[in-house]
């Protein structure tokens, strides 16, 4: 520092800047000498150096990828074990819907009982559950059992003549099938035998 006139010390300031702000060109230090260009060793090292950082880089990108990958395995697993769980509390409550459908065919599902009843079913249907199995569905051995078998003129092709429970779905997912009587067309052919050879 420098001394003042009053006896304070004023702080030098060095400009150590490479390119001169007023002229834009590069300025040559006090020592008269310019900066070297660096050697071939330092080049030789910054290859090395983009090497690794471009192996680093790509384990980077892989990390990444595998950690991706992972969060979506793990959401689709967790997507699939709540629609486990759910499906499997209704199977469990498929009984009891049986027995509602057979009391309000028997006309006994009246008054709190039916509200309770109806309360129940649109809980089931929010989760997913849907019913199916009509009289005169064509047979489909996919998603019916047949539990009856008989000959009608009045069908064309195997159909559902009678359903004796209903089956049901949770969105693609069969829980049960419906259990049918079926009734296939008088003029079928007769199924054949090895016996006939």
């Amino acid at each position: 520092m420098l001394p003042r006139e009053n006896g304070h010390e004023e702080p030098v300031i060095r400009d150590n800047r490479k390119i001169d702000p007023e002229t834009g060109k590069v300025r040559v230090p006090a020592d008269g000498k310019a900066e070297q260009p660096a050697a071939p060793e330092a080049t030789a090292q910054d290859g090395e150096l983009k090497a690794q950082l471009t192996e680093r880089t790509a384990d980077l990108q892989r990390l990444q990828a595998e950690y991706t990958n992972y969060r979506k395995r793990v959401e689709r697993d967790r997507i699939a074990v709540r629609e486990q769980a759910v499906a499997g509390a209704l199977m469990e409550l498929l009984p009891v819907l049986d027995d509602i459908g057979r009391a309000r065919d028997h006309g006994e599902l009246n008054g709190g009982f039916a509200k309770v009843a109806e309360s129940l079913e649109a809980t089931l249907t929010k989760l997913g559950l849907s019913a199916f199995g009509q009289k005169g569905d064509p047979f489909d051995p996919t998603v019916h059992e047949a539990l009856m078998h008989s000959y009608s003129p009045d069908v064309t092709e195997p159909t559902a003549i009678e359903v004796l429970q209903l089956g049901y779905r949770m969105g693609d997912r069969l829980l049960r099938p419906a259990r049918v009587a079926v009734a296939e067309p008088e003029d079928a052919p007769p199924a054949s035998s090895d016996d006939d050879n």
